[in-house]
């Protein structure tokens, strides 16, 4: 699966919702606040194509989308712990 990257901000109830999700499979992440930071932010839109909305969820290089994606990937078996 790759390491995973999550984008956020503090008040994101998505975000919060993907990280919830991790956790609970026991699958470690690493969190980029973007809180106040629009250069950054920016920097992961562009790795995104263009994506803008958090959370941002990353598999190794590869960009997933959002919570949405992360759930459906979830519901399919494919969210597992290495």
């Amino acid at each position: 699966m790759g390491e995973i990257t999550i984008y956020t901000t503090r008040y994101c109830g998505f975000c919060n919702r993907a990280k919830m999700l991790l956790s609970q499979k026991g699958i470690e992440y690493k969190e980029i606040p973007v809180d106040g930071d629009p250069e950054l932010r920016q920097k992961a839109s562009d790795e995104a194509g263009g994506y803008t909305t958090v959370p941002m969820i990353f598999m190794g290089e590869r960009f997933i989308g959002g919570f949405t994606e992360l759930a459906q990937l979830d519901r399919d078996g494919k969210l597992v712990k290495n």
